[in-house]
């Protein structure tokens, strides 16, 4: 493994965990999701992740998931990073999965924390996995750690572990405790990039030092995040800490509220393709639907 395979990419920016689009018959929708990324690319994005918990990944087939990458590396303009969502429970399908996603182009890997086995995910099965993982993994490998969707939380002592592996690159972490970002950001070493896993404490995880953040919200509403990465980096507090609190009731809305059927639902919305989940998620009832829009108007989302 070369030494040197993380110092060559950047994960500094924005990048939206994309849905994958599903027609009414419940196939995935390879025109619609072209579409949506050409979309995407021309905003200030730094890149796009397939494949990942708003990719409705565990409810797609291995041949599923391999024609969605390549249809999303066909799509994706050289100079926009693209992020696979290839974690598995088993570190032997995990290691196939992202050896595959390298030869169709991926740039990176995401790979979620194992979790069926909930009570031996402790730091010992997290060395192993990733570290085997990695070793093996021909592209930089980023941890993924969402205890909301796994109900596992892996220990920042664990990811300081891993972090000396010169293979993995980062760690997107979505259970807002910034407090253990600090712990990871005052001791990682300096090819490792922490990134928010969501918009509603990028202002804070940033501030510590995080490099960017991994975002549902940035899916319909690329420049109002994007606007806020900047006036992070610029110094400008008072303006990213207005557009933050702003965007933290639209963010937890396409998230923990209404999840994947409410991305979808404001994707639609905001021109974009959202189309259906996969099933047994549901589409949002009436009333859910004039919630949301309310919240996303309020935001600035969508127009009054």
């Amino acid at each position: 493994m070369d030494e040197m395979m993380t110092d060559a990419i950047s994960l500094a920016g924005i990048f939206p965990p994309i849905p994958t689009p599903f027609d009414e018959k419940g196939s995935v929708a390879h025109d619609r999701l072209a579409e949506n990324i050409a979309r995407w690319c021309k905003t200030p994005l730094a890149g796009l992740l397939l494949l990942g918990s708003n990719g409705e990944c565990p409810y797609l087939t291995d041949e599923e998931k391999l024609q969605v990458l390549r249809t999303a590396r066909a799509a994706i303009p050289p100079h926009k990073l693209f992020i696979a969502g290839t974690g598995t429970e088993s570190t032997l399908a995990t290691v196939k999965l992202v050896e595959q996603a390298a030869t169709i182009g991926a740039d990176a890997a995401m790979v979620i924390t194992p979790s069926y086995f909930k009570s031996k995910m402790d730091t010992g099965a997290m060395r192993r996995h990733y570290l085997e993982v990695a070793n093996q993994s021909p592209i930089p490998i980023i941890i993924y750690n969402i205890p909301a969707n796994t109900g596992v939380d892996i220990t920042a002592a664990a990811v300081l572990e891993l972090a000396g592996h010169p293979n993995i690159l980062s760690i997107k972490d979505s259970s807002g405790n910034v407090v253990k970002l600090g712990e990871i950001l005052r001791s990682a070493p300096p090819h490792f990039q922490v990134l928010a896993g969501a918009a509603s404490f990028l202002y804070a995880a940033m501030v510590l030092g995080a490099v960017g953040g991994i975002a549902a919200l940035a899916n319909v509403a690329p420049g109002l995040c994007c606007d806020l990465y900047e006036a992070i980096r610029a110094g400008c507090h008072d303006r990213a800490r207005a557009l933050q609190l702003r965007l933290i009731p639209a963010n937890n809305a396409v998230t923990a509220q209404f999840g994947v059927p409410g991305l979808k639902q404001a994707l639609d919305w905001v021109g974009y393709y959202g189309g259906p989940v996969r099933s047994p998620l549901g589409p949002l009832e009436p009333a859910q639907q004039v919630t949301l829009r309310a919240i996303l108007t309020e935001a600035g989302v969508l127009p009054a």
